[in-house]
């Protein structure tokens, strides 16, 4: 089919959530083509979804090999491959069990729902989360996330949901009640604009959990699974969550989220108090698995951080360069470019010249490439990124010329 009439056929039978631009076929590596066979630089990855490229051939080995043998039994049912997954991530994060599920959405859900059953008998049931937040789209997600455009039509919200303001201790101190549960928040807030945790942040919010008796919950949704340098986001600041959801990157494509508690709430959800249909499918692990070991054979922690970098300083003399271009700011491969003006305009023309970016909080241009993404990828997309701008607006001129 043709672009057209992919869209055409989208616009008779799919309900209009979304306003998709580009009809997107086949993707390779760090590449995507539309229906008529034009290639672009990918750097939005499904949102961060596709970590190790597009099609990587060991993920589609993978996927296939256990397709062919089982890929779904229920959990009504051991299989052999979740509980490989749960060690796998036990071991890289916080050394307890692991429940799985197949989104970012339903993963903060279960924390919640961890959160509110730990808490029950002392009569904890709020969670504090944060200004600029995304969270999900579930009622209770959409309402723990703190923007309100995605909570519009949806009243009457769930109970039980405080705001905070990021990087202000004294803003969540003032939040807490005799009622909260946990504090949730994410290492860096990726819809939210590319907005991160300070360090010392996070350190005075693990104290202060500490202090009060609450549960401090890590979103990793979008920062997991290498995205910041690290396997999660929480350990770029050297500390230790009471449990974490992750999501997007784990499955590299195929749809597969989840949560990890420490040894302390491993055992909070007992038998019967949550369940899901298809959540640690054989087939859904098997990707798990063969995306953490892509990661690992081919030191894409390292080249997160190494490209990230790179990505920055590239970005970097766009600030001094233009009025509009306010910052960059990001950790490894989750990287922003700050502007004064809507960023739609930008992440349009940078399509045309075929660079994908994502537009997001309005004025920020999001940069989330897979974290195969190599120095000539990189710079293809900066010299991208220096046109785009040059087009937009002209250079500011030298004071006194």
């Amino acid at each position: 089919m043709t672009s057209e009439e992919i869209k055409q056929l989208h616009e008779t039978y799919v309900m209009p959530t979304y306003a998709p631009g580009l009809a997107l076929v086949r993707g390779e590596g760090t590449r995507v083509w539309d229906a008529e066979g034009r290639d672009y630089l990918d750097f939005v990855a499904g949102i961060a979804v596709a970590g190790v490229g597009h099609c990587h051939p060991r993920l589609v080995e993978a996927i296939r090999e256990q397709a062919g043998r089982l890929m779904h039994v229920s959990n009504l049912y051991f299989n052999d491959r979740q509980p490989e997954l749960a060690r796998a991530l036990s071991l890289r994060s916080l050394g307890g069990k692991c429940f799985f599920c197949n989104s970012g959405a339903e993963a903060n859900e279960a924390l919640i729902k961890l959160a509110r059953k730990w808490g029950a008998e002392q009569g904890r049931y709020e969670v504090v989360s944060f200004r600029n937040s995304f969270h999900g789209r579930t009622l209770a997600t959409l309402t723990a996330t703190g923007q309100d455009k995605v909570k519009l039509g949806f009243d009457p919200l769930p109970e039980g949901f405080v705001l905070a303001d990021l990087n202000d201790l004294g803003s969540v101190e003032a939040a807490l009640t005799g009622r909260t549960a946990a504090v949730l928040i994410e290492a860096v807030q990726g819809e939210g604009g590319v907005q991160a945790a300070a360090a010392e942040f996070l350190a005075g919010l693990r104290r202060l959990c500490d202090e009060r008796g609450i549960l401090l919950l890590c979103d990793e949704v979008q920062c997991g699974m290498g995205r910041t340098g690290e396997w999660f986001g929480y350990q770029t600041a050297g500390i230790t969550p009471d449990a974490i959801s992750v999501a997007k990157g784990m499955g590299g494509g195929f749809p597969i989220g989840g949560i990890c508690a420490g040894p302390d709430l491993s055992d909070v959800l007992g038998v019967g108090s949550h369940a899901t249909t298809f959540g640690g499918t054989p087939l859904a692990c098997a990707a798990a698995l063969a995306v953490m070991e892509i990661i690992e054979k081919e030191n894409l922690l390292k080249n997160a951080r190494v490209m990230g970098e790179r990505l920055r300083q590239g970005m970097a003399p766009l600030v001094n360069k233009y009025d509009w271009v306010e910052g960059v700011r990001g950790q490894g491969l989750i990287n922003g470019l700050v502007l004064s003006r809507p960023a739609f305009s930008l992440q349009r023309m940078a399509e045309e010249k075929g660079l994908l970016v994502l537009a997001t909080a309005n004025t920020v241009i999001r940069l989330v490439p897979p974290l195969t993404v190599t120095e000539r990828e990189i710079d293809q997309a900066v010299r991208t990124l220096h046109e785009v701008c040059a087009e937009m607006e002209p250079i500011r001129e030298e004071a006194g010329a």
